[in-house]
């Protein structure tokens, strides 16, 4: 099946205006019951076209660990960050993400001129940046960001399944799955699932 790959005209026209560098910044884990937001920042070389990069909803895993090592090759500079269940419920879960894509931004080594971001404004941030609707799949810094975020998480969460395989977390990532429900329900929270999100068909007569 033919993907729609990732465009460039957003960062070039970007750099038609003087900017340099340029960063993409995307979050993965915001709708899951179980495990930490993830973020990822890039800032790719404009002279360095990596095939393939496209949203990474719309690419397998095994595409998306092909890509994760030529994206990195790929950039003048990458950087994930990761916010906790536990943080995620003192902070809740928007607030949360936009901790992490702050935190990748400002840890990228050189400081982009312009952040282009997936979805949203980010507050607080002293750097030029675009909010795109849908810009995983309309940016390739963004496309190639998301793919760097999920391939961060879903490795975390393989690591969990592997300290607690009860709830497949291998499976599902933290998703509310109809196993990963039966298994909250059979077995009550980990330590890695998020206290805040308690479907209420669910978790109402859960006592944890």
């Amino acid at each position: 099946m033919t993907r729609a790959r990732a465009s460039r005209t957003v960062e070039n026209d970007l750099r038609r205006r003087g900017y340099v560098h340029i960063a993409g910044v995307d979050e993965v884990g915001r709708g899951c019951l179980a495990g930490p937001v993830v973020a990822a920042a890039v800032i790719l070389q404009p002279d360095h076209y990596v095939p393939g990069v496209a949203d990474s909803k719309l690419l397998t895993p095994e595409d998306r660990e092909r890509l994760f090592p030529d994206i990195t090759r790929a950039a003048v500079h990458w950087t994930v960050a990761i916010v906790s269940a536990d943080d995620i419920d003192r902070l809740n879960i928007h607030q949360a993400s936009l901790l992490a894509m702050r935190q990748a931004i400002t840890s990228l080594v050189p400081l982009p001129g312009f952040v282009l971001v997936d979805g949203f404004r980010i507050p607080d941030l002293v750097i030029a940046q675009r909010p795109i609707i849908g810009g995983d799949r309309r940016s390739t810094a963004i496309a190639a960001a998301s793919i760097l975020a999920k391939v961060t998480r879903d490795r975390l969460m393989i690591e969990l399944h592997a300290q607690d395989p009860r709830y497949g977390f291998d499976r599902h990532k933290g998703y509310a799955t109809r196993d990963h429900l039966d298994a909250v329900g059979r077995y009550g929270y980990s330590p890695a699932h998020r206290r805040s999100f308690r479907p209420p068909s669910l978790f109402d007569t859960i006592d944890d």
